[in-house]
């Protein structure tokens, strides 16, 4: 009589559990963080020369208002805010029968009281930013640091000292004025670069675009991202 061949014994696998890849998990804290807490500042400022009204929110989508009387100018916030992915709305009337040097140095304050405002007090953000921008000819590198400490290197050469009416110098003024108020440092260099408008463009392009990446929440950062405890 032959004999059977022995069964052999079948194990049934344990389901899996259905665990969240740690990246979702670091994007659902990250989201969880952004609903807790609004990132949003206005502005309001009023001098014997300007008047200024502004509203920022660092995690929009790009939706620009602004309005200063100076066209470029505008052309320019608009590139900051939509590369930036930042709600932005401005407006502001100053003594352009002067010249536009008060109205484009108040906004720069405004903005980047805005900046310091919105931002708080930076815990779990990449803090450094940066960016390289090129405009046809034109190549604008640009980085920022959300330090607490304001400093400005601003190099760019241009030909000829206007945009159209736009004073050319402006551009770093603006800049300045942001840095300053925002208490970040800003550097921007220029290596090359023909148009004077797509030189100011790319710049502005590469600001909203290193900014951007200096406020978003950090996929893996907790706390401030300093050795100091604080920014």
């Amino acid at each position: 009589m032959s004999k059977q061949p022995a069964k052999r014994a079948t194990r049934t696998a344990a389901p899996r559990k259905k665990n969240v890849p740690p990246k979702n998990r670091d994007q659902k804290a990250v989201a969880g963080r952004r609903n807790a807490e609004t990132r949003t500042a206005t502005v309001n400022r009023a001098t014997k020369e300007t008047r200024i009204d502004l509203t920022l929110d660092l995690d929009g989508s790009g939706k620009v208002r602004v309005d200063t009387g100076i066209g470029f100018f505008d052309h320019m916030l608009d590139h900051i805010g939509r590369h930036g992915l930042f709600d932005l709305t401005i407006k502001a009337s100053g003594d352009l029968h002067v010249d536009d040097h008060h109205t484009v140095e108040d906004v720069g304050i405004c903005l980047g009281k805005a900046i310091a405002e919105a931002v708080g007090d930076k815990k779990g953000i990449h803090r450094y930013g940066f960016f390289i921008a090129p405009m046809e000819e034109a190549l604008a590198q640009v980085a920022v640091d959300l330090s607490g400490r304001a400093a400005t290197v601003y190099k760019a050469q241009y030909r000829g000292s206007k945009i159209g009416t736009f004073d050319v110098q402006l551009v770093e003024e603006f800049l300045r004025a942001v840095s300053l108020n925002a208490q970040m440092n800003l550097h921007v260099w220029v290596p090359y670069g023909t148009n004077n408008h797509h030189v100011a463009e790319a710049i502005c392009k590469a600001v909203g675009k290193a900014l951007r990446m200096a406020v978003e929440h950090d996929l893996r950062e907790t706390a401030i991202p300093s050795t100091k405890g604080t920014l």
